[in-house]
């Protein structure tokens, strides 16, 4: 058991100064953006101008949820992680997942309902309301039901409204399942 626990940590270590080493700082839409690249076929490049494309489609359809996203976040990165996004609290940053934004596989309108999912968790986070005990799949509705209006509003949002109504459909412990974080990062890494 010592030994598993010090190699994750051992692991934990090395992912995290390969992480400094590789990160960008940019600009985009007006927002910091840190990006950190650890899988040379995917462009940095490309991984911006899907964010930015992204941000455009929000401001285009939503451009109310670009202003609350300006006010409740402090910015976003985006590197490896085991889910399309997350938003930490304590930072105030929305993450997007890099093989998400830049492997080609995702829309922008997907990457864009993602962003707006997590800019919901923080515009709750600011007003007070987030992270209450019993209240996680609460929660996740109201994020779930931000993405089916989004993708209810563009031209061709028929993957974001379908996802996003397929995930209402669950049950509560399903919407908001108990994430075993040391398994994810476990399944990521291999």
């Amino acid at each position: 058991m010592l030994k598993s626990g010090f190699a994750a940590g051992w692991r934990g270590a090395v992912r995290r100064l390969t992480e400094r080493w590789l990160s960008e700082r940019r600009t985009v839409a007006g927002f910091p953006v840190e990006v950190i690249n650890t899988h040379p076929e995917i462009e940095t490049e490309q991984v911006v101008r899907r964010l930015a494309g992204a941000l455009r489609l929000i401001e285009e359809y939503r451009p109310r949820a670009v202003h609350r996203l300006r006010r409740d976040l402090a910015g976003f990165q985006i590197r490896r992680f085991p889910c399309r996004g997350a938003y930490f609290r304590e930072a105030r940053i929305c993450l997007v997942e890099l093989t998400f934004v830049g492997s080609g596989r995702h829309s922008v309108a997907e990457i864009a309902a993602t962003i707006v999912h997590e800019g919901t968790h923080a515009r709750l986070s600011r007003l007070g309301l987030a992270a209450r005990p019993g209240q996680l799949s609460r929660e996740e509705r109201i994020c779930r039901r931000a993405e089916l209006e989004f993708g209810l509003a563009l031209p061709d949002g028929a993957v974001v409204v379908e996802r996003a109504r397929q995930s209402l459909a669950l049950a509560d412990s399903d919407v908001a399942p108990a994430v075993d974080w040391a398994e994810a990062w476990r399944r990521l890494e291999a």
